[in-house]
């Protein structure tokens, strides 16, 4: 008796295992060729126009407020850099999925990346100051990738058939898919070269600031008297050299602005509206002080905050010239990438408030990751609704009519800064007997009169304090404790110039900035 067989059934071409991988592959190498296209195509047209930088500014725009928080916190001023090899990530899989289902159902993959192209472009074009051209990065990159991935694919289907059907081991169509493969690596590498070269205006920029020489101060800063730092080990320094300080902001791409192609425009709610260039503001009586700025984002003991001595020219004299009109309560700056910040008026017409329009920070040129060639100084307020980088226009408005960027996303419309203080030392450890604790305290425009430490539940023990410019700055403060052997928590609480005590309630920065007590846990021994 004969045994009955069955033909196994041939497997479908676009289904081995192998040519599944050999596709994610392609999806990837073609989807990296696309973006580095794109890259090429967006240092013709504008950096901002990238598919990668327009996409993640359009992510930052769009993060609620503690989300923005929350990365802040984790990340600090690494959030940036987190943001892009996320997205990277997410691409990276995206483009091997398109690459699986090209293979699979194709033209499905070539219209996945085709979406992402559109998408790209009509983010570029809805970003602040774009125009029409900023759709072609998006467009003629993706469209690159699409032609990659359409052709890699090709190679890789016609063998999947042919070891159906047995009559190949589809090895001249595999040498076909890696050239071409090896086409999108090169295409990546020359596209990634351009760009770099026709970027180089930030090179240029680099260079103009560096060869810059910045007028002296009509007005100079008081000098920071002999014991206003402490110069105690860990103690952060009263003056933030430039490369220590903070940078929290929405930039992706740090704007390069040559000072020659700058102005600053006053506009709005005012009588006489003005533009003033580079040489008109260098040409004015400028001033220096020392102002120290703070992120609302920092949490109770943080590190985002830095004091600098700036020089620039006082908004108030600028305000003067354009006379703001009767109802006016509010300045809308505007910077070169878009973002805004609202800032009451009253804030910058005070006398008695060394606010800036400053061009150098300690003695130099603005770096170029803090604004230069001009940004907005504000003694008082936190960073997202008065320190305005890179600015090109001062709008005289209203609450009511405009709301700057942070905003609308849930943060408060006046941002002033909380008292707060900091124990940078002893942090860990320390020897069993006197052991001293040190750190610095703020409360901006007002002054700090007096710092306390609480060792575990004990009494409140008053710190002395360091000398400061004035109350526009942070002040250092020290004081020795008595610790035993074993661990120990440290409090500290501050008092401003006006008698109000630091609040013990905890909150955190949104929407107007943590407050709370700084506490540190010390191992002594």
């Amino acid at each position: 008796m004969t045994q009955a067989t069955e033909s196994p059934a041939a497997p479908q071409a676009d289904r081995s295992p192998g040519d599944a991988g050999w596709a994610a592959l392609a999806g990837v190498l073609a989807g990296g060729a696309g973006l580095a296209v794109a890259e090429l195509v967006a240092a013709v047209v504008a950096p901002g126009s990238s598919t990668l930088f327009a996409g993640g500014s359009a992510v930052i725009d769009a993060v609620p407020g503690w989300l923005k928080d929350f990365a802040v916190q984790w990340f600090g001023t690494n959030d940036k850099a987190v943001l892009l090899a996320t997205m990277g990530v997410v691409l990276a899989l995206g483009a091997a999925l398109a690459g699986w289902l090209e293979l699979r159902r194709p033209p499905v993959g070539s219209v996945l990346v085709g979406a992402v192209g559109v998408v790209g472009a009509m983010v570029a074009v809805l970003r602040p100051d774009a125009t029409a051209l900023w759709a072609l990065p998006s467009i003629i990159g993706l469209g690159a990738a699409v032609l990659l991935l359409r052709a890699a694919v090709a190679r890789l289907r016609p063998a999947a058939a042919q070891r159906a059907s047995s009559a190949s081991d589809g090895a001249v169509d595999r040498r076909g898919f890696l050239a071409v493969s090896g086409i999108a690596v090169g295409v990546a590498a020359l596209a990634l070269v351009g760009s770099r070269v026709l970027s180089a205006g930030s090179t240029a920029v680099s260079a103009v600031r560096e060869k810059l020489r910045l007028p002296t101060a009509r007005t100079t800063a008081p000098a920071v008297p002999a014991g206003a730092d402490l110069e105690l080990d860990g103690l952060t320094p009263y003056v933030t050299p430039n490369p220590d300080f903070y940078r929290i902001d929405t930039a992706l791409i740090v704007p390069q602005l040559d000072p020659a192609d700058w102005s600053l425009e006053v506009r709005g709610l005012v009588d006489e509206p003005f533009t003033i260039t580079w040489d008109e503001l260098l040409a004015l009586p400028l001033e220096e002080h020392h102002v120290t700025l703070a992120c609302v984002s920092n949490t109770v003991g943080g590190d985002l905050i830095g004091n600098a001595l700036w020089l620039g020219y006082p908004i108030r004299a600028l305000l003067e010239r354009a006379k703001p009109q009767a109802g006016a309560d509010m300045v809308l700056s505007r910077s070169s990438d878009g973002f805004t910040a609202g800032t009451p008026l009253e804030v910058l017409q005070d006398p008695d408030r060394d606010s800036l329009l400053a061009i150098g920070m300690n003695g130099e040129p603005l770096p170029v990751e803090h604004g230069f060639p001009a940004r907005l100084v504000v003694p008082g307020l936190y960073g997202y609704v008065s320190a305005t980088k890179w600015v090109t226009s001062l709008e005289v408005t209203t609450f009511d009519a405009d709301q700057g960027y942070w905003t609308p996303r849930g943060w408060s419309a006046l941002g002033p800064i909380k008292i707060e203080s900091r124990i940078d030392v002893p942090r860990g450890s320390a020897p069993a007997g006197a052991v001293t604790v040190a750190g610095v305290a703020w409360a901006q425009h007002t002054g700090i009169a007096k710092v306390e430490v609480r060792p575990d539940d004990g009494d409140w023990v008053t710190a002395e304090l360091a000398e400061t410019v004035g109350p526009d700055t942070w002040r250092q403060w020290h004081v020795s404790v008595d610790l035993d052997a074993g661990n120990h928590t440290l409090a500290v609480r501050a008092t401003d110039a006006d008698g109000q005590v630091q609040t013990e309630t905890e909150a955190p920065p949104a929407p107007d900035g943590a407050s709370g007590w700084h506490t540190v846990t010390v191992q002594v021994g």
